[in-house]
């Protein structure tokens, strides 16, 4: 599987979604009712064939959270063709989706190092699994954590969370409502101060601050939902300093996007553009056979060529240890300088290696970003990384072309 071109606004992006796929390789079978609802579409000894399947193949890939470019493979099964082919959509699922959101999410990290990055997407996103998997691909390409609370189950992120403007509009007084949230919340006060007056609301803060001082309750922070958040966030800061609230953060949500990470604003709520990928929302992705029986094939159709044969792609760096370029190259007989960014994670149908945890992940990724041109870690768009395809990959496509054109069996 690779990428056959970035998107527009995309300088790399970062492997995700392996995970997800080693697990539904491992538990790869089909349940009795399947097995029926398809006997009435296949012979019986298909059927048969589908009620003992197991995935028994190979997996090579690239480790999440690694930075890659097009053309570059990012996972490469090795299997018996009805094996590798039943499993083409669901892997392209998973690895895209992921690999969409965190390289979506990564724009944020490395232009608003410090802040507060949280996941806010999951009543935009695209279903209950996508908002799973984006809070998971965003905390892994370096987000704090989300608000999706399932995510905090399932994958121990982080999680953040503020109020309802409902709660607000449910009391009479907004000052009465932020004191029972206060007290009902004690070890994390997050007020949402824009359901009315956002300046006035603020103030209000700051007179109830001095009651909850007794208490030995803190504001921690506030929150600002809409209008001209960089605007609101200036006379915020200053009424909140004024009273002496300096060490209460402000965080702000509504529409934001990689663009708007500016202001005096000390963290994020990224949901819709981030869950969606509004701006990109598909990568050009695409799973394609490159070897079969030992020998190498190569799709030929125009525009949508392949090149053949196993690969490995190797990165090299310079003496700051600054990446520099990478080369694709078949994996036999074809070294190139650089360390290979492909490796064995199952053999014969079983990981070889223990799971990760995502924060491990999350920290390996976050360190990786050190690594990347600066041109790249813009919002612009940046001169074209350079990935070199081998002389042995030209040499073995020229062959295959050369064969194409005179063997009539094609």
């Amino acid at each position: 599987m690779f990428v056959r071109k970035l998107p527009a606004g995309r300088n790399f992006l970062v492997a995700a979604g392996l995970e997800q796929v080693l697990d539904y390789l491992e538990n790869l079978r089909f349940s009795q009712d399947e097995l029926t609802w398809l006997a009435g579409r296949f012979p019986s000894h298909v059927i048969d064939y589908l009620d003992n399947l197991r995935f028994t193949g190979d997996v090579h890939a690239m480790p999440e959270g690694t930075v890659f470019f097009p053309n570059e493979p990012i996972i490469r099964i090795t299997a018996p063709l009805p094996q590798a082919q039943l499993i083409e959509s669901r892997i392209i699922n998973l690895i895209h989706f992921e690999t969409l959101i965190a390289s979506k999410a990564v724009r944020s990290v490395l232009v608003a190092p410090g802040k507060t990055l949280v996941d806010f997407g999951m009543r935009r996103a695209h279903g209950a699994e996508a908002a799973l998997l984006a809070a998971r691909a965003s905390y892994l390409a370096g987000f704090s954590g989300s608000a999706t609370v399932l995510a905090g189950a399932v994958y121990d992120i982080p999680l953040y969370g503020t109020m309802a403007h409902s709660f607000i509009q449910a009391h009479d007084d907004e000052i009465v409502a932020f004191e029972h949230f206060a007290r009902s919340h004690p070890e994390n006060t997050v007020m949402l101060i824009d359901t009315y007056h956002t300046e006035n609301a603020a103030t209000k803060i700051v007179a109830l601050a001095d009651k909850l001082r007794h208490d030995q309750i803190t504001i921690n922070s506030v929150r600002l939902d809409s209008g001209d958040l960089a605007e609101h966030a200036r006379n915020v800061r200053q009424i909140l300093d004024q009273g002496g609230l300096k060490k209460t953060t402000i965080f702000a949500s509504g529409n934001i996007d990689e663009y708007r990470l500016h202001a005096p604003i000390d963290g994020f709520g990224i949901g819709t553009a981030l869950d969606t990928s509004s701006d990109a929302p598909a990568l050009d992705c695409v799973y394609k056979l490159q070897e079969y029986a030992g020998q190498p094939r190569r799709k030929h159709s125009e525009g949508k060529a392949a090149w053949p044969g196993r690969k490995q792609v190797f990165r090299g760096f310079d003496a700051e240890n600054c990446m520099m370029g990478d080369v694709v190259a078949l994996e036999e007989n074809d070294l190139q300088s650089g360390d290979p960014l492909i490796k064995p994670v199952m053999i014969e149908g079983r990981r070889v290696q223990d799971k990760m945890s995502l924060h491990d992940i999350r920290k390996k990724t976050l360190k990786s970003y050190a690594n990347l041109p600066k041109r790249l870690t813009t919002l612009d768009n940046a001169s074209i990384y350079p990935v070199r395809i081998s002389e042995a990959i030209h040499r073995l496509a020229d062959q295959m072309d050369t064969e194409l054109l005179y063997n009539k069996s094609y």
